[in-house]
């Protein structure tokens, strides 16, 4: 799965990286959409490629503290079926852990633009270094946000909705369990990247600017997301909604 949808991935986060230019304006989405495009044309394989080493590490270390929380919350408190105050512990206890290696992802491929390739793990390790890995912590504020809404929809929400269709469709013997699971899914995933999207709009504000410089702020990233859809409305704040549910 990660493989297949890193290029959907890439393209989502260059999407959303080239909504300013470099003066730090805000851009159209059409001009955004077009420089992805050509970067997508420059090295097809290379940007579909870019980040999927750190995701396809981060898919084994987001697991274990993500459902650890999850789980052990579950198991003390006596719940039957995770809930939201299992979600809640999850997505805030695991968000330092799961931070570091989304913000390599992306940071693999913020300078493909400027490059045509992805920026080597090392160097952005090193260049974390100089500062104590600090900036390896940037972005976890929304990713915490990012963490609950994935937790109270994909792993509380869609499975108690899974029940229901089952209930509802899959006595009658007309629905599987697997299409019973699809018409959960297709339910749940436009209303998580609703919820979701602005909030990976924040984390690509804050995660793609250069390790070396200053950080920016939930604060001011929020500011730029206003200044965005000031100038160009919900169009401004949704790009990559699409994409997002087609992934």
């Amino acid at each position: 799965q990660t493989v297949g949808d890193n290029p959907v991935t890439a393209y989502r986060q260059l999407v959303q990286q080239y909504a300013k230019d470099a003066q730090g304006k805000p851009v159209a989405p059409r001009v955004a959409l077009g420089e992805t495009n050509a970067v997508f044309r420059a090295n097809p394989v290379g940007a579909s490629l870019s980040g999927l080493w750190p995701r396809l590490i981060g898919v084994l270390l987001k697991r274990v503290p993500k459902f650890g929380f999850l789980l052990s919350y579950s198991f003390f408190m006596g719940e039957g079926d995770p809930g939201f105050g299992a979600a809640l512990t999850a997505s805030i206890c695991s968000a330092p852990f799961i931070n570091p290696v989304r913000l390599v992802e992306k940071q693999q491929r913020a300078y493909f633009k400027q490059t045509g390739t992805g920026k080597p793990v090392v160097e952005i390790l090193r260049e974390a270094g100089a500062k104590n890995f600090a900036p390896l912590f940037r972005g976890t504020v929304p990713l915490m946000g990012h963490s609950l809404a994935s937790a109270l929809l994909g792993l509380v929400g869609q499975p108690r909705l899974q029940k229901y269709v089952q209930k509802q469709l899959g006595a009658t013997g007309s629905l599987s369990g697997t299409a019973t699971n699809l018409v959960a899914s297709a339910v749940v995933s436009p209303i998580y990247v609703f919820v979701t999207n602005p909030l990976s709009r924040l984390e690509v504000i804050m995660q793609t600017n250069s390790l070396k410089g200053e950080s920016i702020s939930t604060v001011n990233a929020v500011k730029e997301l206003g200044a965005d859809m000031a100038k160009f409305g919900l169009a401004g704040v949704f790009r990559g909604q699409g994409i997002g549910i087609a992934k």
